[in-house]
């Protein structure tokens, strides 16, 4: 498939008559990659009369696996992850259920089978959906991997590389929307040994391989807070997890709420290997598979470390998938250390009519929201909607870790190098949560933090919350954030009772009191 861009200026929406080459389409809007952002683009521009085609093709993962339209979100991410973490969730509640009355007939186990066959038809119906969607709105579906020819034509290509048809089709604008890919290639080119992992974008399309396969699991990599949602979850359902990290937890995250994410992991069971670096994975005769690593202690102490697992899970990141675009042979650029597209404020790359949203962009939150936002924004822009720009700032965003970890605006420490120590002030508080008390559960790292401007109105700067529901509770508070909730208004805000969000309008004691921060009484 051809698409031929007449090379209007963006935004323009005027009509555009196809030219009379036969075979030859219009479309006001060619949409690269069938992922959350790059459909909720499609979608909004077609319901604003929009002529708008989307190309996506998956390619199948070091393991064979492949999946449907939708992206990663809805294939092998935020959704899979949320019903998994659910199913580790319901076994912490059985385990307080009969503190509660209830009688629970043992042992009580968990079934893989049943619970990723079920993750799998439900990812399904999503898929369905979304082509559904596409074809009520007419938006033409292409099953191909999309590139630009030149800055005016995309073509597509089949799963070998080839072009599907000779079809052309003229466009106005046209929108990079692939996402990323997992990262780990650079291990199997330095690996000699027999490798064996279940890497990060497909964990959640694992159908099969529960009991003696995942009886112990390592989970490499925890700057990226999908390899810690994955060791709670596995940790949830029963598994012995271990999560290799090689300097901090939630890089970019608040570091305080990190570790109180991680010392919950820890209490319940989930071991950490600190400062280590894998250095080899072999596969052994009984089929286990021995792990190598390095543990850094300082700069001249270094200790070699192995155990063995029945299985290794990469999660060290993610890079963007422009490989085969074709993208600086058009003109398109490239940042030089993260290989993502540079875009402007309007998300705009450099090439006039070429867009580009989500994760592939630089400098933008990794967040399915975002994206799905920054799409719709632009397919009003392009049709000639509004002026209104994507607003990056004060993005809230929850880690569904056992213990969930929600936050909206800065860090502590983003907060403090911007203002200065001097000049923010900070709210905390531990609580115990209510569900807690009869199930005799540790509240030790239950806590709530609100940074604040120190200046004037002390309006808050970041909002965090470690406890159960955090996304719930979070995506309230970031409507006020957004809006320049103040201290006083935070204060001044009437508590629903009983809960754990209304911890967050009772706050008063601030860090540097010194004062013991733990909530007593109901």
């Amino acid at each position: 498939t051809q698409c031929s861009c007449t090379g209007l200026p963006p935004g323009s929406g005027a009509a555009v008559t196809p030219s009379s080459a036969a075979g030859t389409h219009h479309y006001d809007l060619v949409v690269i990659g069938g992922g959350s952002g790059g459909l909720a683009c499609s979608r909004e521009a077609a319901q604003l009369g929009q002529k708008v085609a989307v190309l996506d093709h998956v390619q199948p993962s070091a393991r064979g696996t492949a999946w449907g339209l939708g992206g990663t979100c809805v294939n092998v991410g935020c959704i899979p992850k949320k019903l998994m973490h659910q199913a580790a969730l319901l076994g912490v509640a059985m385990d307080d259920a009969g503190k509660f009355g209830w009688s629970i007939p043992g042992p009580v186990s968990h079934d893989w089978s049943t619970l990723a066959q079920a993750v799998q038809n439900y990812v399904k119906s999503l898929n369905w959906g979304h082509r559904v969607q596409l074809q009520d709105r007419k938006v033409k579906y292409f099953n191909t991997r999309g590139s630009l020819l030149d800055r005016h034509t995309v073509r597509g290509l089949d799963a070998k590389g080839t072009e599907v048809t000779a079809k052309s089709l003229t466009l106005s604008s046209s929108l990079i929307s692939v996402g990323g890919k997992q990262y780990w290639q650079m291990f199997i080119h330095a690996w000699t040994e027999v490798m064996f992992g279940i890497f990060n974008k497909v964990t959640f399309a694992l159908v099969k391989s529960h009991g003696q396969n995942l009886s112990r699991m390592e989970d490499c990599g925890a700057s990226v807070y999908v390899g810690l949602e994955c060791a709670g979850l596995l940790a949830g359902i029963g598994l012995d997890a271990s999560v290799m990290v090689r300097s901090v937890a939630l890089r970019g995250f608040d570091q305080q709420m990190a570790q109180l994410v991680t010392g919950h992991m820890e209490a319940r069971g989930t071991r950490f290997h600190w400062g280590c670096v894998p250095t080899s994975v072999e596969k052994l005769p009984s089929g286990l598979l021995q792990v190598k690593w390095t543990e850094v202690r300082s700069d001249l102490e270094r200790v070699e470390r192995e155990d063995t697992f029945s299985s290794v899970l990469w999660a060290i990141g993610r890079v963007p998938e422009t490989t085969g675009l074709n993208l600086p042979q058009v003109g398109v650029q490239l940042h030089p250390d993260t290989g993502k597209i540079v875009v402007a404020t309007d998300e705009r790359t450099t090439v006039s009519n070429v867009y580009a949203i989500g994760d592939v962009a630089e400098g933008r939150p990794e967040l399915t929201p975002t994206a799905v936002k920054a799409g719709k924004l632009l397919a009003r822009r392009l049709a000639g909607q509004s002026n209104q720009l994507m607003d990056y700032h004060s993005v809230p965003t929850t880690v569904f870790t056992p213990l969930e970890y929600g936050c909206v605006g800065l860090s502590e420490e983003s907060a403090e190098s911007r203002y200065g120590k001097d000049n923010i002030e900070v709210y905390h508080a531990f609580y115990k949560p209510l569900e807690f008390t009869i199930a005799e559960r540790d509240a030790s790292h239950c806590y709530v933090k609100v940074v604040c401007d120190r200046a004037g109105v002390q309006r808050v700067l970041g909002l965090h919350f470690t406890g159960p529901s955090a996304g719930e509770v979070i995506q309230g508070f970031a409507v006020s954030v957004r809006c320049g909730l103040t201290y006083a208004q935070l204060r001044d805000t009437v508590g629903i009772h009983p809960t754990c969000a209304e911890e967050l309008t009772k706050i008063h004691i601030t860090k540097r009191s010194g004062l013991d921060a733990t909530v007593t009484g109901c």
